[in-house]
């Protein structure tokens, strides 16, 4: 797969970004967005010591924030020619947690207007996780996704339902 290696967000993501994540001492969204995507490299050495496979490369994933244990959400980059927007969002965890969090930008939008971080969508240690709507992020969701309006259990349920084999994927490449 060839993909350009632009590390500037999509405009929808920006603005989602810029909104300041509250993580209200643990009662909150436990996230910390990067101001664009983590370069090449840092994300190769990050994907090889996650992995412990130095044989890989970072190639299919735009990192763009980290919760405050280390885990990453990232775009990753399974449809070839797409842009990022249109790629599934995961979160990849400090202690070896994987998710499909969001079939693409559009949910993701969704998922954060409802209260839900990648985080707390992708670990399996946030099943108690109770989301608190965001009104700012709700506006940004419907300013830059109208149609896709969906709750973040229908967002996380239909990314799962899509990419079923995320976590296998990854584990495979563990070493």
């Amino acid at each position: 797969m060839t993909y350009t290696d632009d590390r500037e967000f999509p405009a929808a993501l920006a603005a989602a970004m810029s909104v300041p994540f509250d993580y209200a001492d643990g009662h909150g969204v436990d996230f910390e967005p990067y101001p664009a995507f983590l370069s090449a490299e840092d994300t190769t050495d990050w994907f090889q010591a996650w992995t412990g496979n130095t044989e890989l490369d970072g190639d299919a994933f735009r990192v763009f924030g980290q919760d405050g244990t280390g885990g990453y959400a990232a775009f990753w980059l399974v449809r070839p020619g797409r842009p990022v927007e249109e790629q599934p969002v995961v979160f990849l965890g400090s202690e070896g947690e994987t998710g499909v969090v969001a079939r693409d930008l559009a949910d993701l939008l969704w998922l954060l207007a409802d209260g839900f971080g990648p985080a707390e969508a992708g670990s399996p240690y946030a099943t108690d996780w109770t989301g608190h709507p965001d009104p700012a992020r709700t506006s940004l969701a419907e300013r830059h996704a109208p149609a896709r309006h969906a709750s973040a259990e229908a967002v996380v349920r239909q990314a799962e339902d899509e990419f079923p084999g995320f976590t296998d994927t990854i584990t495979s490449l563990c070493r």
